[in-house]
């Protein structure tokens, strides 16, 4: 299972490494979009637990 884990994450380090020297400007439109992603969880947390709390 460890040896797995090792190729899936060679696999995704290479993918990651492709696009951002294939195309750049797509590279960095995914990891604003990532982030705006993780935001959103976390404002949306914060919402739940603020009523939670009311």
């Amino acid at each position: 299972m460890a040896q797995a884990k090792k190729i899936a994450l060679y696999i995704v380090t290479v993918f990651v490494l492709y696009t951002i020297i294939t195309s750049p400007d797509k590279a960095a439109e995914l990891v604003q979009v990532g982030f705006e992603g993780i935001s959103d969880a976390a404002q949306g947390v914060g919402q739940f637990m603020t009523e939670l709390v009311n």
